[in-house]
């Protein structure tokens, strides 16, 4: 896989987790652990997306 189609496919969870977290948010017994979970791992796929950019 390229560089180029991994950045893609981080890019897509990343989009993913971001939708994730908007209808977590939305929902009046939004579970606070579970919306730092998924704020962690977007946090993490933006580390390997950066780090990916600069290797280019």
């Amino acid at each position: 896989m390229t560089i180029e189609a991994r950045i893609r496919e981080l890019g897509n969870r990343h989009r993913s987790l971001e939708s994730e977290i908007e209808r977590q948010t939305g929902r009046p017994s939004a579970d606070s652990l579970h919306l730092k979970a998924l704020k962690l791992q977007k946090l993490r796929l933006k580390d390997q997306i950066n780090a990916l950019q600069d290797a280019r």
